[in-house]
């Protein structure tokens, strides 16, 4: 990271992840400081009985008859390996011919799954989620026929096996299936919120496109899902913005995309998670990247690295710490700390509760649309919460001058967590920051 920001990169695109550490233990935090038409691959699992559920396959053999076959549940001998399909967990089990129901998770890769199945003489492969997958599923290169599932449709078929003294499935191989509903969804893989470094500050950011997302491979098939690919279109977007706005900071970047990020599916509904519930903001952070939005944003919120330096020494790192990540001599006694409620953030997290029932937060924004622009706020207040917003109106005189607000929040019941979003609306902006309030006892 040190290397490439000294050749000048403009965008780091880090496909990364792994456990929260303290910053000054966290080298992409150390190293960061110093610098689609949705789509579905179907394969329908058609029953004995006529029923049919959709899942997904990026394997789709021509030469695979659409034909009934024996169907089996690889858990029926009630071995949990062999539920899983694990590698070599088939020994007495028959299920030469047959296709296959496994269960997904166990730590054992889904092609692996298939590969066993295969390797034991089976002809397909049904992969069914677990209940925390809900419906969740992936489009992958399975070695045979294969469709993978979401939970309820598992449970359907598995009842159907134990109703049925010759239970049988076929594979229906569908292609691409454009224009699926619901789109955009969390995923199950999707890592969630709050942030266990600091809290106060919500996690995650933003979401992206990140699942079954058709890509230039050197082999037959190319598909990648997960954060290897959700990362690079945020990145991506992150360098459109900078070759529009070569002078904007990484913050404002940053708040462009978060603050113009869809929170609603290409229905208008309510973006969905895993279980197909609406998200909360530890799911979907401030919403859906809207890449054409965000290179228009109206105002952002900016950051500088000193913002940073007191944002740390608030959090109660000591001075050798911070020194750690600023790569410089830092005396955090001589620093005006700030809490971290109040890092210039372009969304907001704040803990009520106990001795607490009161908090103000201050913010401040840029204008970077038109000179002459007037801003009013609209706030969604979270439940249990009154929320008002001081002062209620911002008037910009030209272009990035920068006004301070506050928004004050007092607790009038709750419970739990809540969520809600404050809008600075104009003529020709809407600039979206979403809150969190978590309620303690």
């Amino acid at each position: 990271m040190d290397a490439a920001v000294a050749d000048g990169v403009d965008v780091l695109s880090l496909s990364l992840g792994g456990p929260s550490l303290p910053f000054d233990e966290d080298t992409i935090a150390v190293g960061a400081f110093g610098a689609i038409e949705d789509r579905n691959i179907r394969v329908t699992v058609m029953l004995g009985n006529g029923l049919s559920f959709d899942g997904e396959s990026i394997f789709q053999p021509n030469s695979f008859p659409p034909a009934l076959y024996p169907l089996v549940y690889a858990g029926a001998n009630g071995n949990p390996a062999t539920a899983l399909c694990a590698n070599g967990s088939f020994d007495g089990f028959d299920v030469k011919g047959k296709i296959v129901l496994c269960d997904r998770g166990g730590g054992i890769a889904r092609l692996e799954k298939g590969a066993a199945v295969l390797s034991a003489g089976g002809i397909g492969m049904i992969l069914a989620n677990q209940a925390t997958d809900g419906y969740s599923t992936l489009a992958d290169a399975h070695v045979l026929p294969a469709s993978h599932v979401g939970f309820a449709a598992g449970d359907q078929i598995k009842a159907y096996i134990n109703s049925s003294s010759n239970p049988t499935s076929a594979f229906l191989f569908k292609g691409t299936i454009l224009g699926t509903s619901p789109a955009p969804a969390i995923t199950s893989f999707s890592s969630r919120g709050p942030s266990l470094a600091s809290p106060g500050i919500l996690k995650p950011d933003i979401t992206g496109p990140g699942v079954s997302v058709l890509a230039a491979w050197p082999f037959r098939v190319g598909i990648i899902s997960g954060t290897s690919m959700s990362t690079p279109h945020l990145s991506g977007i992150a360098a459109l913005i900078k070759s529009a706005r070569p002078d904007w900071s990484p913050a404002a970047i940053k708040s462009a995309i978060m603050t113009t990020a869809s929170v609603v599916d290409h229905s208008g509904k309510p973006i969905v998670n895993e279980q197909l519930l609406p998200a909360d903001l530890f799911a979907i952070g401030a919403g859906h990247v809207n890449p054409v939005k965000a290179s228009n944003p109206g105002l952002v919120y900016d950051l500088s690295a000193d913002d940073y330096i007191a944002y740390l020494c608030g959090l109660g790192y000591a001075s050798k710490q911070v020194s750690v990540i600023a790569r410089r001599t830092i005396d955090c006694s001589a620093v005006s700390s700030i809490p971290e409620k109040d890092l210039n953030y372009p969304s907001i997290s704040v803990t009520l509760g106990g001795n607490t029932t009161y908090a103000m937060v201050e913010r401040r924004v840029k204008n970077v649309g038109n000179a002459g622009s007037t801003y009013w706020a609209e706030v969604g207040a979270p439940y249990g919460t009154y929320a008002r917003v001081h002062p209620p109106v911002l008037r910009f005189n030209y272009v990035n001058q920068e006004k301070r607000f506050f928004v004050v929040f007092k607790m009038v019941g709750g419970g739990g967590g809540s969520q809600g979003y404050l809008k600075w609306v104009s003529v020709n902006h809407e600039v979206r920051s979403p809150i969190s309030i978590t309620y303690k006892h």
